[in-house]
């Protein structure tokens, strides 16, 4: 596809979608579904005029997709309301660890057995589709730091941890099938399991709150500094991962936890400033009252802007991956048991050592969308030397599931939060809606 059809097609895609989205949203559609169709349409299952082929460019789109992971895992991390406590957290963090862990075992049963594929394929493949996905699941998590709905940050929680918890089941399976060291199961216990793990956490946690705090004394000590609060977010971003890299840590959990550390430290410290500035925020409160403003709130909508830009073109990709041969049996019948069997069996069993109500249960145990995340892990894997038959088999199978979640979930989204949002209505009279809230620093 020739350059300037690619400007011609985003571009026209880009205003469509700009001044169509009053509309859109009267529909039951998500903006993931208009560009899959696009992509499509402009794929080898209709014109043909684009095909995108994930096996010889997957060096590319493993660097794409990782940097639209993190992104999304930072403006999740940054939009986290509540101070970290297991008492908000049990649920997310159950969901993300025991929940992501029996989703692995029954995906990994259901490749070995019903699809015939190696134990070590098996259990990648259980890796790869068992995270939930921070990028397209938009709809159903946190809208905004002052976003307090318990399923929101439940699944915004979830989808931000989980991207790290799989990570050690991803490098398991490539160590059953001989591509990556497991160290008689000590390395891969030692250093990708509990290092990955808590090295990734400390070394987010740590960053994050330095910075908080650095950026807060600088402000207010200098109060007319003026900073490029993106530039220093995307700085941390890189940072926090290139560290986690270097030391073998877990670089998605290390910036999900620098960006949660970040806007904690902030709301700490906001916290402790006059009360005339709480009621404000950025840099006009700055100015009036010689308290410094967020870090955060100046490079938010930032992000999310450069998240929804590199969705149009990795949504597009996946749709022009697409043939009418890639719609098998084998590929429909394993998004059917993800969706209503090991995703369900996943959430439930987790939410047993939980007060989470019954209504929350069945939406986190619906909505658990599969996206980005999938296609990183699996691009990594094929970059690690994933043969050739099984990387084939492996990408088939998870771009279907992707595109059926993208039009499954989506369809269903709206409808469906609808519906939970009117019932929260019910179940919490005015007066208990307002004292659920206490007072505190706005977020």
């Amino acid at each position: 596809m020739a350059t300037s059809a690619w400007f011609l097609l985003v571009g026209g895609l880009l205003l469509a979608m700009g001044l169509t989205s009053d509309f859109l949203k009267r529909l039951p559609v998500t903006n993931a579904m208009v560009y899959l169709a696009a992509g499509v349409v402009i794929g080898p299952t209709a014109l043909n005029l684009f095909h995108f082929n994930p096996l010889e460019q997957s060096a590319l789109l493993e660097r794409v997709t990782e940097m639209v992971v993190l992104l999304s895992l930072f403006t999740a991390g940054m939009k986290m309301p509540v101070p970290v406590d297991m008492k908000r957290w049990r649920f997310s963090i159950f969901l993300a660890v025991l929940g992501l862990a029996i989703t692995v075992v029954l995906v990994a049963g259901f490749g070995y057995y019903a699809l015939g594929l190696p134990l070590g394929a098996a259990l990648l493949l259980g890796g790869l589709l068992a995270p939930t996905d921070p990028v397209l699941a938009t709809d159903v998590q946190v809208r905004h730091p002052g976003d307090r709905d318990r399923l929101r940050f439940g699944l915004t929680c979830e989808a931000g941890i989980n991207d790290g918890t799989a990570y050690p089941v991803v490098m398991l399976s490539l160590g059953l099938l001989g591509l990556h060291e497991l160290g008689g199961g000590f390395r891969w216990l030692g250093v990708d399991l509990l290092w990955a793990t808590v090295g990734g956490v400390a070394i987010g946690v740590a960053a994050g709150t330095l910075l908080g705090w650095g950026v807060w004394t600088l402000r207010r000590r200098r109060p007319e500094i003026r900073l490029m609060d993106d530039f220093v977010g995307l700085g941390l971003i890189g940072f926090v991962y290139g560290v986690s890299l270097l030391v073998d840590a877990g670089g998605f959990l290390a910036v999900f936890a620098a960006a949660i550390a970040l806007r904690q430290t902030e709301r700490r410290l906001l916290g402790r400033a006059p009360e005339p500035f709480r009621l404000q925020t950025g840099q006009a409160g700055m100015a009036e009252t010689g308290v410094p403003g967020r870090l955060t709130d100046g490079s938010l909508h930032f992000k999310e802007q450069l998240e929804r830009l590199s969705v149009v073109v990795l949504i597009l990709i996946i749709g022009g991956t697409l043939f009418l041969s890639s719609w098998s049996w084998r590929a429909v019948g394993l998004a059917a048991f993800l969706f209503l069997v090991a995703r369900p069996a996943g959430v439930m069993i987790s939410a047993l050592g939980t007060r989470t109500p019954v209504r929350h249960r069945r939406m986190a145990a619906w909505f658990g969308v599969r996206g980005i995340g999938s296609l990183y892990y699996l691009m990594f894997a094929v970059q690690s030397g994933l043969p050739e038959d099984l990387a084939l088999e492996l990408i088939h199978l998870t771009l279907v599931v992707v595109t059926l979640s993208i039009i499954v979930h989506g369809v269903s989204v709206r409808p469906a939060m609808m519906h939970y949002a009117g019932r929260t209505d019910a179940v919490r009279p005015p007066k208990q809606r307002a004292a659920a809230s206490p007072a505190q620093p706005p977020d």
